[in-house]
Order: structure tokens, then sequence, then C-alpha cells
């Protein structure tokens, strides 16, 4: 034993000294630390009072520098992305001869420094709490944002966004309170460090989920094609309104993202599909080694990312971020490239973060404190560029000196205004909890005027007679009592999106009108712009949808079978999330809808009989429906629509097209409420032997087959749907148990974190005095649901368990 633990010492020690050494193989313009140190500049280029810098005596750098010089960043230009050796050199002329742009660059540069200085004083002092990260050392990248990216462009970025916002135009003030959790924060003080969002400069995050903004970024560049194709525009609220962008409309949507995030699969997922329709996208990797304080090498194979384009076509440029200039030039140029309309691109900017992951972290990672230590004294692009700068008398020390006084006078300034700041009161924790109220009346909302002109001009008159034919028969059925939920569903889609024009669709296999005709003729009538088919990753397109819904449209996710949703779980955690972490900013109008729950006997298997509905339950800001009739499903998918934030409906799988019945046309349902379906007769009431059934999806049908075999019995049952399982209709339960005072819960999910343990522990919490007996739960088993009946039948519950349960609390045997 002694023997292994000094083994184990020994090559800690051999692989700590060596952890430093350049690989064998280590690319182009790679230099030892002695032969690249430059003479410090006489400006201190950390601002505030930043950290001294430490000392590192080290031979190679563990991942050397690629210290790019222009010629390097023009050759890619002209074989990337085709511009021609004049072009390459405007773009550098634009930046070199310019002394104002050069000044805007080092303000910059500067302010991003400075800024995340402050910043990280103020959490030492606990001002700032939670997590944080900060950029020092990556300075270029909000430098770029601050000279080429416009106000009206789409900005997601992760959670070291502080720098990517101030230089997107969102004001240092704001983004201080924020983090001092104030409620002059740019989001009330609702996001914190994380979550930096400000509508005016479209600054859309700040997303703590590594990657989660790709699929966001690409919704947003979606949201410009359908503006342009649409003819539609925001307004001074950022509403749409029936004003066509202008001509010469050049947006694009920017995400940042890190190396190490990159290599996560939403990267191909957000290439491929913004390859596919040419969105207006550019995605910035920001290279600084780095999987949080992990070297990428060690977890990566391929840390090229800006090539990673190539089986996309989507072109790739890798800059040097210690140049500030340089990254403007090349950057510039690569932005523009997107904006002229050729496509989505990739800019790799090799940086170095001179801080840990957050202040919290230990950083033991292999060679991640000397590299920090030399990074710090040997890759500052503030010395760089002021070394540069001053050397070819472009700006005499002084004029930089002033510049920066400049700049920190306003980091000063914002740290008093978050200093003297009020806190959110405490009320504004529920106010932000959904942007509709849960008693909305969906009917009384008025449709946009423009509607009639948006669809002339983009539907064709064959299409309009295409659907109109097909809305008046499924109306027809409706009347007729011969309406499917599939087919009820696929009726209120269409309805309201010829209500809303910015009303959109995304979903697998929806040409052919999915599994159950949902989105049945939607691509066919408003074009692939409106009506997406999508790749199998519902993640993906439950991301694309939050972007188009944080840009002024109302999209639908149809996700066929709901147990798929299991891939976007961290798309629909921030879509219910958005709305208030962004200090209700945002509306998040999403509408997710599709088949799913366990029928008894269904035969499918465990993966698709998974209680979802149960797993998203916790999510907040989400409302969530059931509906088990063609009328439920028709009139809380119209209210979902209109509704301001997102939604997610849930209907039976195994009733989809069996069960069938009569509509309340133009009628939108309550989002709020249960519905009751039976009513116990007042003699069992008054006999003691009606009992409170509360059930949903397919445990509906179970208890109308047996409500006539529970009368048979002596008793009687208030038969309450819940069609809304979050907000939960309490008043409903409270009636029906002032009547009965006995209740059981015929339950579609499981008994461990299951809805039906949500309902019981409401009720036993609120209504206890009512209660007369002990809530009877008739859950699924916690066991994965088998395929064979015979073993199924032990963990899903059905009419014939709901019998047994209403005799035994009726009976006091329970």
């Amino acid at each position: 034993m002694i023997f292994a633990r000094c083994a184990i010492a020994a090559a800690l020690c051999v692989a700590t000294s060596t952890a430093f050494i350049a690989p064998n193989n280590a690319g182009r313009g790679v230099q030892t630390v002695a032969s690249s140190q430059r003479v410090a500049s006489p400006l201190a280029a950390a601002t505030l009072s930043a950290p001294e810098t430490e000392s590192a005596e080290v031979p190679n750098p563990m991942r050397p520098p690629i210290d790019y010089v222009w010629e390097d960043v023009s050759e890619q230009l002209v074989n990337a992305f085709g511009y021609s050796q004049a072009e390459v050199d405007m773009y550098a002329g634009e930046v070199e001869n310019d002394k104002a742009v050069l000044t805007k660059i080092y303000k910059a540069i500067q302010m991003a420094r400075g800024f995340e200085n402050a910043c990280n004083q103020q959490y030492m002092q606990g001002k700032i709490r939670g997590f944080m990260h900060l950029d020092n050392g990556q300075e270029s990248i909000p430098a770029l944002v601050d000279y080429a990216i416009k106000n009206g462009d789409k900005k997601y970025s992760y959670y070291r966004e502080h720098t990517h916002a101030i230089a997107s135009g969102v004001d240092p003030g704001e983004v201080m309170a924020e983090l001092f959790m104030k409620e002059t924060g740019s989001c009330k003080g609702a996001g914190g460090s994380m979550h930096i969002f400000d509508k005016p400069s479209y600054f859309q995050g700040g997303w703590a989920l590594v990657s989660e903004q790709l699929p966001y970024a690409a919704g947003a560049a979606k949201s410009i094609l359908l503006d342009r194709k649409l003819g539609m525009s925001d307004d001074e609220k950022y509403e749409k309104q029936d004003v066509a962008p202008p001509a010469d409309d050049d947006r694009i949507s920017i995400v940042f993202v890190g190396e190490g995030g990159a290599q996560n699969g939403r990267t191909a997922e957000l290439l491929n599909s913004a390859a596919k329709d040419n969105l207006p996208l550019l995605l910035i990797v920001i290279d600084n080694g780095r999987a949080i304080n992990t070297f990428t090498g060690d977890v990566a194979t391929n840390g090229k990312v800006y090539e990673q384009g190539k089986h996309y076509g989507v072109p790739g440029l890798h800059v040097d971020g210690q140049d500030a200039a340089d990254v403007a030039k090349g950057g510039k140029a690569v932005i523009d490239y997107v904006r002229s309309g050729k496509g989505p691109a990739i800019l790799q900017v090799h940086t170095y973060r001179f801080n840990g992951h957050s202040p919290a972290d230990p950083e033991h990672e292999r060679g991640r404190k000397n590299e920090k230590a030399w990074a710090r004294n040997d890759q500052d692009p503030i010395k760089k560029f002021e070394e540069k700068y001053t050397a070819n008398g472009m700006f005499t020390e002084d004029e930089l000196k002033a510049a920066k006084k400049e700049v920190l006078a306003e980091v000063k300034a914002a740290v008093k205004f978050a200093d003297e700041s009020p806190m959110p009161p405490v009320e504004l924790a529920k106010e932000l909890e959904y942007p509709d109220a849960p008693d909305t009346d969906y009917n009384a909302k008025s449709a946009p005027a423009f509607a009639d002109v948006v669809n002339a001009r983009t539907i064709s008159d064959e299409q309009m007679a295409t659907i109109t034919a097909h809305i008046d028969g499924l109306r027809e059925k409706a009347k007729e009592g011969d309406i499917s939920i599939g087919d009820a569903i696929n009726l209120a889609i269409h309805e309201e999106m010829l209500r809303d024009p910015t009303t959109t669709i995304h979903a697998e296999d929806l040409q052919a009108g999915s599994s159950y005709d949902i989105p049945k003729l939607t691509q066919q009538t408003y074009g692939q712009i409106r009506a997406a088919d999508e790749i199998i990753d519902e993640g993906h397109f439950i991301g694309k949808a939050l972007g188009e819904g944080m840009n002024g449209y109302r999209p639908i996710v149809e996700l066929m079978n709901t147990n798929f949703g299991i891939f976007g779980m961290a798309e629909l955690s921030s879509a219910g999330n958005t709305y208030a972490t962004t200090g209700g900013q945002f509306d998040m109008p999403m509408t997710i809808v599709g088949a799913g729950g366990t029928a008894p006997n269904q035969a499918l298997g465990a993966e698709h009989s998974q209680p979802f509905h149960a797993y998203v339950m916790g999510i907040p800001g989400l409302k969530i429906c059931t509906a088990s009739s063609p009328d439920a499903a028709y009139g809380i998918t119209k209210s979902m629509i209109r509704d301001n934030g997102p939604c997610f409906l849930f209907a039976p799988v195994k009733m989809m097209k069996e069960s069938k019945g009569k509509l309340d046309l133009d009628v939108c349902a309550p989002l709020n409420k249960a519905a009751l379906l039976h009513e116990a007769s007042a003699e069992s009431v008054a006999a003691g032997n009606a009992v409170t059934v509360l059930t949903y999806l397919h445990g509906v049908k179970e208890a109308q087959l047996v409500t006539d075999e529970i009368m048979e019995e002596g008793f009687d049952i208030d038969l309450i749907e819940l069609r809304s399982l979050k907000p939960l209709d309490m008043d409903t339960i409270r009636t029906s148990l002032e009547r009965t005072n006995k209740v059981v819960i015929l339950d579609e999910s499981t008994q461990s974190g299951g809805v039906g343990a949500t309902v019981s522990a409401r009720i036993s919490e609120e209504l206890f005095d009512l209660l007369d007996a002990p809530v009877k739960r008739l859950c699924m088993d916690d066991a994965p649901v088998p395929y064979a009946s015979t073993m199924e039948v032990a963990v899903v519950k059905r009419g014939s368990d709901l019998v047994q349960g209403v005799f035994d609390i009726a009976t006091g045997q329970i």
C-alpha cells in the first residue's frame, strides 16, 4: 500500500513537471516564452486595481500562441470567403488608417477589462453573489462587437457575457446593477450575472446551460427571414407591424460559444440548420483552450472549430485574439459576408482567459495556474495594442492614458449607480411567473389588424382555396360529432395561423402530417418559412422556436410523441424561465403539443410510456394542460397559441383517432380550469357514498367506462378531468370535496414524483379539513412500463383499480 502511494505521488510529480510543455506537433508561429517576450508598456494595462502580474518561468506554454500576422488572416479571407486581395486590404485600411476606429477599439478593450476588474472587486466585497464568470484576456471579442455589430442584430451569448452586453449597447450601469441584484438592473435583478438581457439593443442573453444558446440564435436568424418574407418589422414596442424591413435590411444573428462548448452536438445541428436555410448567422467561437478549466485538448480531438463548417458549406476564419485590430478587421469581413446574404459563417478567436472559470474555482486542472500567469504577462491584448500603436506613432501614451481614464470614469459611475439603486420588491417574483395571468380570457384577445393583408400577399389563391376547403370539412365533422382529437388540434392550428400570421409551426414529418395529422397541410399552405420540417432532435427545434418567440413570433412545436421532448428538457426549462429571468422584457409565446401518457395495455414499452407530463411539472413558468376529448383539445390549443408564455398540451396517445365528438367552434377554453364530467347524485352525497375522482388523459376514458359499475355497487362519483395540471384548479376540487369529503386520484404517472403526488400534497395542505379519509392514489408503479400485458398490469392502473379504490375509500377500508 505504501509503495502504491509512493508510485502515485511520483507519477503526479512527473505529470506536473511536464504538464506545461508544448506538444511535439505544435503549430506554426510557436515561439518559446523567452523569444516571444515583449517590453512592457509604460501604461498599466489592467484597470482599477487589477491583480499584479504573476511571474512564470516556463520553457513552452501548454497551449502555444498562434502568433498570426495579418497576412495569415488575409490569406484565409481570400481562400475561404472568396474575397479579393483588394477587398481584404480595404478591411485592413478601414481600421489601421482610421484613428477614430482604433480609439473605439481601445476604449472597448479598456471598458471590458475595467468592468470585469470592478466586478471582481465587488464580488470579493460580497455585493455580487452567486456564480460569476469574468472575461479578462478576451477583450478583442467585445471590441469586435462594438466595432462591427449593429443594434438591430440579434445577439446570443453564454454565461460569460457582461462585456458582450456592454459592447452591444447595454448600459454598463444597468449591467452592474443586475449583478448587484438591483431593480435598476437590465433584468430588474431577476437574472444576475449569467442572464443579461436588453430588449432595445436586441441583446438576448446570457444563457447558463452550455451551448443551449445555439438553437435559440438559429431561431432568431429565422425570425429575420420571416420578417423579410412576410413583410413585417418591429414597431417602437418591439411588436410586429405591417411594415416591411428596409430594402437594405442586413441584420444578422450572432451567437457566442466557448470552444469547449462548441464540442457539444448542438454545434453540428446549428451548422446543418443554418446551412440548409441559409440563415444570416455568425458563430463566434471564443477559443481560450479551456473547457471550464480543463485543457480542451484533453477532452476534444478537433479544436479547429472554424473548419467544422466545411461539411455544410459554411466557411470559417481563425484569428489571434491577442491582436484586437486584426480581430476587428477579419471579423468585420466575416460579418459582412453573412450580411450580404451568402449564408452563415464561423469566426474562431484564439485567446487566453486570465481568470479561472469563476472566482470560486480552485483551478487544480493540469497546467492552468502556470498558463494563466504566463498569458497575463505575454498574451495581453491591451499591452499588444498599446505597444503596437505607440510604436508606430498612431497614439501617444498621453492619448491612451486619457482614453483609459475616460473609460474608468464610466466604470466607476456604473458601480456607484448599482450601489445606490434599490432592491426589487418581493412581489415582483410572483408577478414574473407568467406573462398572461392564469385566468386570462383568450376569447377577448384581438387578432392582429394586419392578418388579412399579410395572408393575401403570402398565401396564393390556390393555397387559400385548398385550406379553406380543408377547414370547412373539419368544421362540418365537428358539428356532426365526428371529429378526432388530432383533427381538432389541426383545425385549431389552422384557424390560429390564419388569424395571426406571426404563428409558425415546427415538427418532424410535418409535410406528411406527422402521426396524428396535427400539422397536416401547414407547410402546403404557409410555406416552409412558417411551417418547418425539422431534423429528428426535439431540443434543436424547441430551441429554434424559443428564438422565434423572443423575436415577435408565436411558434407551435408538435412533438408527435411527447416523450420525445426528453431531448429538449434544457430548452423547455429555459422557455419556462425566460419571462422571469429577463425581468419581464421577453414574452415567450410557445405552444408545445403532442400525444402522450400511458394507456392500459398500450403495448408501447417503457420509452414510449413515460409520464413526461410529470417530468415537466417542476419547470417554472410553464402552463401544462391535458385534453381527453376533441372539444377540450380544440379550445385549449387555441388559447395556448394566443398565450404570451410557454404552454404544453398533452393529448392521450391511444385516443388521438379513437375519441370523437363535437366542438364548441371558435371558442377558446380556459387554461386554469378542470372540468366536471359527471356529478354524483344528491342521494349518494347525503348517504356518504359519493367520492371525488380526479384523473386526466386515458384515465378519463377508464373512469367513464366503469362509472355505471360504481353506481351499481351503490356509490357515485364526481368525475373531474384535470385539464390544467399547472396551474392546478383547486377551486373545482374544493367545491367537489365540500360535497363528497373523499377523493381518489387515478394517476397516469409514477408514485414517486408524479402528478398525483403533487395533487395529493396540495389537497392535504389546503383542504385537509374537508377530508373524511386519506387521499387515495392509484398511480403507476415506479417500475418501467413493460411491453407484455401480463407484466404491464402490475404497473399501470385502470378502471378496475378505480372501482376497487372507490369501494375502499367509501367503506372506510383505507
